[in-house]
């Protein structure tokens, strides 16, 4: 299944998104969410621990609006491990797009399609860097 963030710049209510992070095992885990473009971003706790049986919820925020941003197509991943090991248990890689307007996205979602299978192939993630409150 993929995942995908779609954020409009004429909506400002979608220019913040969440995603949740259930952690279904007897035991704790971590979490860390790379990106493959950090300055267009802000990630609330890019890096946690989720208790057993629960969750948590990490906060994106496109920060850098604009149009010469329409349509690019953004990655991020999120890694898991055990808390107490270094061995990743798994990743999940969720797609992000700048779009102008609600009103267009079906037309532009066939070609969405299209672009996001090119680029997964060939995408370099960083790390995220810590967001200091109110930026």
């Amino acid at each position: 299944m993929l995942l995908e963030l779609i954020f409009y710049a004429d909506d400002q209510s979608t220019h913040k998104q969440v995603l949740t992070l259930y952690n279904p095992y007897e035991f704790a885990l971590k979490f860390k969410v790379l990106c493959t473009t950090p300055n267009k971003y802000a990630v609330v706790d890019a890096t946690g621990a989720v208790k057993p049986q629960c969750c948590v919820d990490i906060v994106i925020r496109h920060r850098d609006v604009r149009a010469a941003y329409y349509g690019v197509i953004d990655k991020f991943r999120l890694q898991v491990s055990e808390q107490s090991q270094r061995k990743a248990l798994g990743k999940k890689e969720i797609i992000a797009t700048l779009l102008p307007s609600a009103k267009e996205q079906q037309q532009q979602k066939e070609e969405e399609e299209k672009r996001i299978k090119e680029h997964l192939a060939e995408s370099v993630f960083f790390e995220q860097t810590l967001c200091q409150p109110g930026s």
